[in-house]
């Protein structure tokens, strides 16, 4: 993890899909301040405000607009700029808006991902992808415990089959494309990633707890809250990018074991009741924020997911550095400054940064420094370090 922090991505070729949205945008942020060379490919921001021009993505990065579903615009667009490495992040990302328009979902999210497996297949220059899928893509059986990434697949909703669909159609293009027996002659490494519940600032998405949370705090009104009793693996968006970027790292090595499917969820304890995640973040935004249940009926949403990421602790040495507690507080610091007109172009690398510094101090395999963020050794630890 040390060595994404130095120059492992310094005049990488990265073609990014989806840096208009919200975990896109972190991630292009990113990558351009550890000196890659980045092209996003995506349709128009889909909220204003929104991260992409509040955080000024697009002056860091090439940024081309155009949809996954147009396959020869894509194709052209990755052609022409020749990359070593995909990141497809682009997709229709909301549970409730499948409903409204499931077709639109699918269409998106499976053909959209078979016409990235397509350019990368036939653009020569591409030696490793990472294609971005969700917690949700797994058959829930409302357990106790984590799905792992050799459980079933499935998905209730639309959005969530058709993350499933991108899942296996995945690994056939891995299988039948890019098999590792065969690495020396096609030289793809071709991964798969799931990740928990994404929070952090930039995010205005529609129907999300958070951004809901937040307009209405801003708003000085209650905030109707559904499924309070709801539990997710919340975690801060640098997260499961910190775990893209490593599991990149290892494709682009030609560490061929990994290519495959790779969970990035929180620790056990940061699977939190929705209603929790309110009440928390209504105490530190302050000013009488509060929230109410929304009563009134609603579509079939999980009642009960958790991930269990144990297999990339183990194999990529990945973990999570934040507690929930302090992603929150870097949520609510983010759009507080947001809020009074702060440079959040500065303000979100600086987020960038100061994660940074908690990866080197946290390192090897153990959390106790990041878990504990209150704890002052933390604290010392990051004023000396940042």
């Amino acid at each position: 993890m040390e060595d994404l922090v130095k120059s492992a991505w310094q005049g990488r070729k990265v073609f990014l899909t989806g840096h208009t949205g919200f975990k896109g945008g972190w991630l292009a942020l990113w990558l351009a301040h550890l000196g890659a060379n980045v092209r996003g490919y995506a349709l128009d921001p889909a909220t204003e405000p929104g991260l992409f021009a509040t955080a000024r993505v697009g002056q860091f990065i090439e940024d081309i607009r155009g949809d996954l579903r147009d396959a020869a615009a894509l194709d052209r667009a990755m052609r022409e700029f020749q990359p070593e490495v995909v990141f497809h992040l682009a997709a229709q990302p909301l549970v409730r808006r499948s409903y409204i328009d499931p077709v639109g979902t699918y269409s998106t999210n499976v053909m959209g991902t078979a016409n990235v497996l397509e350019s990368i297949r036939t653009v020569p220059s591409v030696r490793a992808a990472v294609i971005v899928t969700t917690d949700k893509c797994y058959l829930n059986r409302e357990w106790h415990w984590g799905y792992r990434e050799t459980d079933p697949l499935g998905g209730f909703d639309p959005y969530s089959s058709s993350k499933a669909c991108v899942e296996i159609l995945t690994a056939s293009y891995r299988s039948s494309f890019f098999p590792p027996e065969r690495f020396a002659t096609h030289r793809v490494a071709l991964a798969t990633a799931r990740a928990g519940n994404v929070i952090g600032g930039g995010d205005w998405s529609e129907d999300r707890l958070l951004p809901d949370l937040i307009r209405g705090f801003l708003s000085g009104e209650p905030v109707l809250v559904r499924s309070p009793l709801a539990i997710r693996p919340w975690q801060h968006v640098l997260e499961p990018l910190a775990g893209y970027l490593t599991l990149g790292e290892r494709l682009l090595a030609g560490d061929i074991e990994f290519a495959d499917a790779w969970n990035f969820g929180p620790w056990d304890d940061d699977a939190w009741p929705v209603g929790r995640i309110a009440t928390e973040m209504a105490g530190r935004w302050g000013n009488g924020a509060s929230w109410v249940s929304d009563e009134s009926e609603s579509v079939h949403e999980a009642g009960y997911l958790k991930l269990d990421s144990s297999k990339a602790r183990s194999q990529l040495h990945w973990l999570p550095r934040l507690k929930l507690h302090s992603a929150l507080e870097w949520l609510v610091d983010w759009y507080q400054a947001w809020h009074r007109g702060a440079d959040m172009h500065a303000f979100t690398l600086g987020q960038i940064a100061r994660y940074e510094t908690v990866m080197r101090a946290s390192g090897g395999d153990s959390p106790a420094i990041a878990s504990s963020p209150e704890d002052p050794k933390f604290e010392k630890t990051l004023k000396e370090r940042v």
